[in-house]
């Protein structure tokens, strides 16, 4: 097996490094750091560099890059591309299958929206790690839900990294779901280590303040990015968030012990519902 990796980033050096750990599987890859490359090249983590020369030799190739870039990146390269099975890493991917689908079936190669559910709050290829994705959830949007084949061969190409679940859906579901499950955390973890009180925080927070604040050191070229290309699903997951935070300030503010108490109940049994005790 073939793998090339655009982007090697934590994600895609992940992936790399995922990826080495089986002796028969060679794998390219490309950076537009070439400080990086080089280093991944000595950490052994990559083969060689990804050229144009070789991607047509590449059972798969990954682009774990911005929603644009990816775009852009097939865009370019969709002539050299034949016979390939394209998988993106973005987050979000309404715009990116609605663009590359076509082209994909235009210059005969296969191209599928993709999600590799697990990640740190740091970025960069040092901090990659080639157990990164053992045992998470792997999203794939194909162009058909009703190719078992394609199915197939997308789990075989996965099998590799150790992902823990591959599952189906459609771009639409994926990006209403990932702004609820993904952006709405960051969006409130980076607002809540704004107050005032958060840099006298140390002696008096534990568990709860490090695992809210935890994705709030994100990269923000990236993430604002990734909010505007799902605007419409983050706006709706916002404002439903501020009409609930409202109504617990309203008790608050009324002295309403009643109403708080039924609040966080309603919330404590929501949870245990979702994700069991």
């Amino acid at each position: 097996m073939v793998i090339g990796v655009v982007g090697l980033g934590l994600i895609g050096g992940s992936l790399a490094k995922a990826y080495k750990r089986v002796p028969e599987i060679t794998v390219y890859g490309a950076d537009s750091d070439r400080s990086i490359l080089e280093f991944a090249k000595l950490a052994e983590a990559i083969d060689g560099e990804l050229t144009d020369t070789l991607l047509k030799d590449c059972d798969c190739i990954f682009l774990s890059i911005f929603p644009q870039g990816v775009i852009d990146w097939v865009s370019s390269k969709a002539q050299l591309l034949r016979g390939v099975t394209v998988i993106d890493c973005a987050g979000t991917k309404m715009r990116i299958c609605e663009r590359l689908f076509p082209l994909a079936k235009e210059n005969g190669f296969t191209f599928v929206g993709g999600h590799p559910m697990a990640g740190l709050h740091r970025s960069g290829f040092k901090f990659s790690r080639e157990d990164l994705f053992d045992g998470q959830p792997m999203v794939i949007v194909p162009h058909t839900n009703e190719d078992i084949q394609l199915f197939e061969d997308i789990k075989t190409l996965l099998a590799p990294v150790g992902f823990g679940s591959v599952s189906v859906t459609t771009a639409e579901k994926h990006d209403e779901i990932i702004a609820f499950a993904s952006q709405m955390p960051h969006i409130i973890s980076n607002a809540f280590v704004k107050s005032p009180t958060a840099p006298h925080h140390k002696g008096y927070s534990a568990g709860s303040y490090r695992d809210l604040s935890r994705v709030a050191m994100l990269d923000p070229d990236m993430w604002t990015e990734l909010f505007f290309e799902n605007k419409n699903y983050l706006l709706a997951e916002v404002d439903s968030f501020l009409a609930g935070l409202s109504e617990y300030r309203a008790a608050l503010a009324d002295d309403n012990a009643g109403k708080l108490r039924e609040l966080l109940a309603e919330g404590s049994r929501i949870k245990r519902e979702v994700d069991g005790p």
